[in-house]
């Protein structure tokens, strides 16, 4: 009867060990180390251990596996004599038969070893190493030490055995765990943060605009050259009277055409002037160099070439050398803040809301921002920038009032179990065209079912409005044409 308790004792210490080495091994791969390095910078001499130790990572975790896999095999050796002895002696005593008090007895300390394990060896250290790391790596980190310089010869051996065989198999083992983070896992983790509320909403999005500037291009920041203001032959009088106007205070100078320009002026120029040699002077004896950026370069160049420039401002061209637009620091911020005030906010009127639940958004508009909008990821156009272009694309024709396009999309706002988005559809409408260029549109989302209805309409209203059949799933109503003059007439 005494070896029975001998032997509970030591299965309950050898669970208590393996709690140690569970905690270890979980504590030291989420310890924030800046948190330890300060804490060691500081004097902390627990702290310098633990320093010491997370250096060499993946010896002390082979070290806890070690720890884990020995006494887990102990625990379970001695478990069911220990605890079985002493459940049969108890069946004894409330008349129990011998034969099948021992059954019962092997069985239910079978059980009671493996919940105890589980629970108090496993789960438990777990668990509070995730929830407290730091405070779990203070209490273990001196225990662990003693167990490593004890056993560290043969936990060398094992490691040193281990390395080599996946070094075999070309991969190249590190000490330490990756501390380093990809953009997408970075931005992923923000937006987890931003949902349970550990990260403000509007500091989320920041760092999210943050990441994701650097794949932005020229293209995707400009003023499209549509809406640009050129001045040729203008005088430094007219030129006062157009930022009057059109409330711009910097202007691309051309010669010919577009695709030559000469410079760029500011009215505070013009001002400089004596005004009686105003009507006299030209804007362009007053331009100044302005470089010349391709739409394809990323803005974190571009906010270098930006920064250097006299007026903050450069002009975009296409790959054939066409002038595609301008692009100001003010357009690179508001990449990453959102829209600021300035004299380019007639290309950032991002939406107004209808009250029948719509919203009305510029042709123009991006879709990564209207999907910042709706909090839903939009796909973006394969050669294009703008929803014009992406309603372009699926019609595969220039678009015409009364176009609708509904188009598959995800809802980052609501995520299923394994916080993946849910699926989405959101209805584009064209309302109005000037030029080929679609001024507004507007917006809607669509139930699933009211989608399925419209799936079923897909081939009448291909065959009425001519519309491509390569449409990747999205529901195409293509208007019907319209007659030159009316369209002359919008």
């Amino acid at each position: 009867m005494l070896t029975a308790w001998i032997l509970l004792l030591a299965f309950l210490l050898l669970v208590a060990a393996n709690a140690l080495f569970v905690a270890v091994e979980f504590s030291f791969l989420t310890v924030d180390r800046e948190a330890v390095r300060s804490a060691a910078a500081n004097g902390d001499k627990i702290a310098l251990v633990a320093e010491r130790s997370l250096k060499k990572t993946s010896t002390n975790l082979s070290g806890a596996q070690l720890g884990i896999t020995v006494t887990s095999l102990i625990a379970g050796f001695i478990a069911s004599p220990g605890i079985g002895a002493l459940l049969t002696e108890f069946l004894g005593w409330t008349g129990v038969p011998r034969a099948a008090s021992v059954g019962i007895a092997t069985t239910a300390a079978f059980i009671i070893a493996t919940f105890t394990q589980m629970v108090f060896g496993e789960l438990i250290p777990k668990n509070w190493a995730l929830a407290a790391s730091m405070k779990v790596v203070r209490i273990s980190v001196i225990p662990q030490a003693i167990f490593m310089w004890t056993f560290g010869w043969l936990v060398w051996l094992l490691n040193s055995t281990a390395n080599a065989v996946l070094r075999a198999f070309g991969f190249n083992p590190s000490e330490e765990p990756p501390n380093t983070r990809s953009g997408a896992e970075l931005l992923s983790s923000v937006n987890r943060s931003s949902r349970v509320g550990a990260l403000d909403s509007h500091t989320a999005e920041l760092v999210a605009q943050t990441l994701e500037f650097g794949n932005r291009t020229a293209a995707d920041a400009m003023l499209p050259r549509p809406l640009v203001t050129f001045v040729d032959s203008a005088s430094a009088a007219e030129l006062l009277h157009l930022t009057a106007t059109t409330g711009h205070a910097r202007f691309p100078v051309i010669g010919d055409d577009v695709d030559d320009i000469r410079g760029i002026v500011h009215y505070r120029q013009a001002l400089e002037l004596d005004p009686s040699a105003r009507e006299d002077t030209s804007v362009e004896s007053l331009a100044r160099q302005v470089p010349i950026v391709s739409e394809s370069m990323t803005l974190d160049p571009l906010m270098r070439v930006l920064r250097e420039s006299e007026w903050e401002m450069a002009v975009v061209v296409d790959e054939y050398g066409g002038t595609a637009g301008i692009v100001t620091l003010e357009d690179l911020l508001e990449e990453l803040v959102g829209e600021i005030d300035d004299e380019q906010d007639q290309r950032t009127t991002m939406h107004t809301e209808r009250p029948d639940g719509a919203i009305v958004v510029s042709g123009l508009l991006r879709p990564d921002e209207l999907g910042g909008i709706l909090d839903m990821d939009l796909p973006d156009p394969d050669e294009t920038a703008t929803l014009t272009g992406l309603l372009s694309e699926r019609l595969d024709r220039l678009p015409r009032v009364g176009d609708v396009v509904v188009v598959d999309t995800f809802d980052t706002a609501n995520r299923d179990s394994d916080d993946l988005p849910t699926p989405a559809r959101v209805r584009l409408e064209v309302e109005e065209v000037a030029n080929n260029r679609v001024e507004s549109l507007s917006v809607t989302t669509v139930p699933q079912e009211d989608s399925d209805d419209a799936g079923g309409r897909l081939a009448e209203d291909r065959e009425n409005a001519g519309a491509s059949e390569n449409t990747d799933s999205d529901v195409i109503h293509g208007a019907p044409a319209r007659d030159a003059s009316e369209e002359a007439g919008r």
